[in-house]
């Protein structure tokens, strides 16, 4: 029995740390209404295009809120570089939004989809 616990113990410990790592993909995917970070880059690319400034600096906030509770499920199965590269895109898209700048706030929002996509891979 305690050749069996001594080799099963890592084997199961290995294969749980596996699916974690491998989970990214699948964790980022939206659990229920409050956390889709896809619609939520939609809503502002609108809110941009139509010169919306105030909309879209509320829906970058939620962005903001619904980014925080996503980090909390991929951390550990998606790279740091493209999670640290998705909070900056929030970051300078913040400022594209004070300035008023729309090419700016939508080159911001499409790098920040190419990394959603990226993210988990």
């Amino acid at each position: 029995m305690r050749k069996f616990l001594v080799i099963a113990i890592p084997i199961v410990t290995l294969v749980f740390f596996v699916l974690v790592m491998l989970s990214g993909d699948i964790l980022k995917q939206s659990l229920g209404r409050d956390d889709n970070i896809p619609q939520s880059i939609e809503t502002i690319i609108q809110d941009v295009s139509h010169d919306d400034w105030e909309a879209a600096t509320k829906n970058t906030d939620n962005l903001n809120k619904v980014w925080d509770k996503v980090i909390t499920r991929v951390q550990f199965s998606s790279e740091r570089d493209e999670i640290n590269a998705f909070t900056m895109n929030i970051a300078r898209l913040r400022g594209g939004i004070q300035a008023k700048d729309k090419p700016i706030a939508l080159a911001e929002l499409s790098e920040a989809y190419e990394h959603w996509k990226q993210l988990g891979k």
